[in-house]
This record gives structure tokens, C-alpha cells and sequence, in this order.
């Protein structure tokens, strides 16, 4: 089983623009997250594919390997679909480029699911993680998942979800983080799939999997991620880093 990771990374980003080339460390964002992937040898190959010269010429100069898009893309999925469809492989590991602290524990329990009992059902998995601070469950910024029993994703939101009615029940709330693996056709029939209404309105791309019947493993992680939308997300980084790298 060939598997590569890509690493879709748009220099504009409405929320906070020119965000993956802000200096996290003594390295940018997107560098970090690359060398992260690299780092954990699980990858035949890692690209980072992007719309951006700017982003493009950092990998490259830095010894790393860099796609440029041929077209505009609404996500990064679709971003990905372009890049892959001529690449030998089976699984494609999509690890967003504000994601910067990648670990090989995580994402080697999220590629196990493919070698599961269930594989034949799951198009696609990701990663969610137990989230307690009420800021971080009303925050917009971090997305929210519902599973069923058996770890399929039943939807994924921007809102609090579960939400809980009476405050005297114990209510699990999981984050989503930005890391997707799919199988090559998976992905490929993602990018002929028309924008979802849900997708459309929550800006989720995995809503377009779910309204269109695909299935979604998700495998829980106790790693410490951060996802970066904010300069305040980037602050928190870099004062996370301090200790991550001690």
C-alpha cells in the first residue's frame, strides 16, 4: 500500500491572510508542518500544493517538495484532487498547513483504519480530540464532531454539538483536527461532487462526504493540536512551542 501525504496551502485566508508564512519558532508555519510530516516516516512521498509562488519557492528552497495548482480552488480536498490524480498511490494523507504539530502516533492510528475490518466501508478518516474548555466549544474556529457508536461521523459543525439542553447531563464534545486520509478514488470522485448546501453554509468541506452518503471514519486522538485561524492561535503556538520543543 503506497502511501503520500499533501499538504493543500492557500496564501490568502480571509480570517487571518498570509497566515502559513508567519514565523512560528525560528521557521514559518508551513515549513513546520511540512518538516512535521516528513519527520514522521510514514510517507513515500510528502508535497505541499498550493496556489502560491511565495509558498511554493519556501518549500523548495528549504528541501522540500512543492506543487503549483493549475486552477482555483474552493478547498482544499478539490486542491488535492488536481495534484493526485496523476500520482501512483493508494491512500492520501491530507494534512492542512495551519496544522503545524503533526505526530506519528496520531496519524499512525488514523492510516490503521484502513487495514480494519471496516476499511471496505470507510472512504475516508480523520481525527477528532476530547475537547472541556467552554471557549474552545463555542468557539466558531473550532470544529465540532458527532460520531455514532461504531466512530462514523454523523456531522460536523461550527456550533456546539451535542448541544446541551439542561446542563446536568455529561456531555463529550470532540474537535475535528484538520487532518483527512483518503482513498485515491475517494478523493477523486470528492472533486466531481458539486459544493454541498451544508458545506456551502458551515464552510466544512467533510459535510460534501456526508450529504452525498460517503462514509467517514474518525479515530480519537489525546495529542495536543493546534490549529491556526487567528494571530491569537499564533501567539498560543509559539508559547506552545517553547515547551514542545524542550
Amino acid at each position: 500500500m503506497k502511501i503520500i501525504a499533501m499538504i493543500p496551502a492557500r496564501y490568502e485566508a480571509s480570517r487571518f491572510p498570509a497566515k502559513l508564512m508567519q514565523p512560528l519558532g525560528d521557521k514559518t508555519v508551513i515549513l513546520t508542518t511540512y518538516e512535521a510530516t516528513v519527520a514522521t516516516r510514514l510517507f513515500s512521498e510528502v508535497y505541499v500544493v498550493t496556489d502560491s509562488e511565495i509558498i511554493a519557492t519556501e518549500i523548495i528552497n528549504n528541501g522540500g517538495k512543492a506543487i503549483m495548482s493549475k486552477t482555483p480552488h474552493e478547498c482544499g480536498s478539490d486542491r488535492i484532487a488536481e495534484a493526485v490524480a496523476d500520482i501512483a498511490c493508494d491512500i492520501i494523507l491530507n494534512v492542512q498547513g495551519d496544522e503545524p504539530f503533526t505526530n506519528r502516533k496520531s496519524l499512525e492510528n488514523l492510516l490503521a483504519v484502513f487495514k480494519g475490518t471496516d476499511s471496505y466501508k470507510i472512504d475516508l478518516a480523520s481525527i477528532r480530540t476530547p475537547i472541556t474548555n467552554a471557549e474552545d466549544i463555542n468557539n466558531p474556529n473550532c470544529v465540532k464532531v458527532v460520531t455514532g457508536e461504531d466512530g462514523f461521523a454523523k456531522y460536523f459543525s461550527r456550533a456546539p454539538i451535542p448541544y446541551n439542553r439542561t446542563d446536568d447531563t455529561d456531555v463529550l464534545y470532540y474537535k475535528h483536527v484538520g487532518i483527512y486520509a483518503f482513498k485515491k478514488q475517494a478523493i477523486l470522485d470528492f472533486k466531481k461532487l458539486e459544493m454541498s448546501p451544508l458545506e456551502t453554509a458551515e464552510k466544512i468541506e467533510c459535510l460534501r462526504f456526508l450529504e452525498n452518503g460517503r462514509q467517514i471514519k474518525m479515530v480519537i486522538s489525546n495529542e495536543t493540536t493546534f490549529g491556526i485561524d487567528t494571530p491569537e492561535d499564533l501567539a498560543k503556538a509559539n508559547e506552545f512551542l517553547k515547551h514542545y520543543s524542550n
